[in-house]
């Protein structure tokens, strides 16, 4: 080999960049990887120790409790304050006190105990007087509540007269026909507005009528009066009619017993249009054998009275 190549040799070998050596390889150690595992020597002594405490027993499951469905037993409120309310009827109870049938807007007719109201200096005793607007409180979850307070709210004429025994018959009407707490709050705009026009001294059999109409509608027992039952056919003017009193009006037969009608009267009575003499008669009619039959023959006082008067 010459001199050149040798030299060339050299030279590369001098160039080299050194290995570095393994750590602990100058002590003949051989490196082990860290994620190598570790393999515990089996002859070292164990020094973990075995829990010897017995477990404690576990308690069994409780089974869920099923969902109490809701009651379907009938709950009436605590407590109502400032609730719009007219006195109906009322009579003693006990010493002092009155038992009063209200007409309330949002709670229909509800019966309760005004305890004291007899007394002599009690607040309720001018106060709990009929056909005079209230503002009424009371407490209780029974049918037969406390009442708490009642203010008298003014604004509406006293009756008087025959107004006044039109508005006994309003009310004789109410405590006949209305189940108690069943709310009617357009049947008690539509009272309130009775009474405001029989203190005004409009035509009272006018006003009774409306009354009576309304009430029969919104107790949910009076029919359609501008059809005829059987055929779902308009009602005419120029036919006589009977209004039976759970289905509504048909042609009349030769057998009726009930109050016969003209189709005209029918109209004008849905049309509220009592100006017409024959309507005003026969309306009257009509309305005294449907009361009666959803009355079950009880009878009206007050209408006795009113019809001695020739009012009804």
């Amino acid at each position: 080999m010459s001199n050149t190549t040798h030299d060339a040799e050299a030279d590369a070998d001098s160039t080299a960049e050194p290995r570095q050596a393994a750590p602990g390889a100058e002590r003949g150690v051989v490196p082990v990887p860290v994620s190598a595992p570790v393999v515990a020597d089996p002859a070292a002594p164990t020094t973990a120790t075995t829990d010897t405490t017995p477990a404690t027993p576990t308690a069994p499951t409780a089974p869920a409790k099923r969902a109490r469905a809701p009651s379907r037993e009938r709950t009436f409120g605590t407590k109502v304050a400032g609730q719009p309310a007219f006195v109906l009827h009322s009579y003693p109870y006990k010493e002092t006190s009155l038992i009063i049938d209200l007409f309330t807007r949002d709670f229909g007719r509800v019966a309760l105990i005004a305890k004291g109201a007899k007394r002599p200096h009690s607040q309720l005793r001018g106060v709990l007087q009929t056909f005079q607007p209230l503002s009424s409180s009371w407490v209780g979850k029974s049918e037969l509540r406390t009442l708490t307070d009642a203010e008298w709210v003014g604004g509406m004429l006293p009756l008087e007269k025959t107004a006044l025994l039109c508005g006994f018959y309003l009310n004789e009407l109410l405590v006949k026909l209305l189940a108690r707490d069943d709310a009617h709050p357009a049947l008690f705009d539509h009272y309130v507005a009775t009474l405001n026009q029989l203190a005004h001294n409009e035509p009272a059999p006018i006003v009774l009528r409306k009354f009576e109409r309304a009430l029969l509608k919104e107790t949910g027992v009076s029919a359609d009066l501008s059809r005829c039952t059987a055929t779902r056919a308009p009602v005419r003017a120029d036919v006589v009619y009977v209004v039976d009193p759970e289905r509504g009006p048909r042609p009349e037969r030769a057998s009726d017993q009930s109050p016969r009608v003209a189709g005209k009267t029918l109209l004008d009575m849905e049309r509220e249009d009592y100006q017409d003499a024959a309507t005003q008669s026969q309306s009257k009619q009509l309305m005294r054998f449907l009361l009666a039959h959803h009355l079950g023959g009880a009878p009206l006082n007050t209408r006795q009275i009113l019809i001695d008067l020739s009012q009804l």
